[in-house]
């Protein structure tokens, strides 16, 4: 899994913990909705950290816990 595979998994992960479509984060986070969409779909490789942190805010999370258990995922080499 690539870090961009496993990014995407954990935003559609949180959604559905939070019962929060795509298109609700994005209104939530103030991201574009085709930005998510790139990201979720693996369009997007390499998603900026600030994307991120608003993605956390809007799910009410911090940053780290986004990361959080990453680790435990054997990622490849991008």
């Amino acid at each position: 899994m690539t870090t961009a595979e496993w990014v995407a998994k954990r935003i559609i992960s949180l959604c559905k913990e939070r019962n929060i479509s795509i298109n609700k984060l994005a209104t939530l986070s103030g991201i574009t909705q085709s930005t998510l969409n790139s990201i979720i779909h693996g369009e997007s490789r390499n998603p900026r950290l600030g994307t991120i942190r608003k993605i956390s805010k809007a799910l009410g999370i911090t940053t780290a816990d986004f990361f959080r258990d990453m680790e435990k995922t054997k990622i490849e080499d991008d």
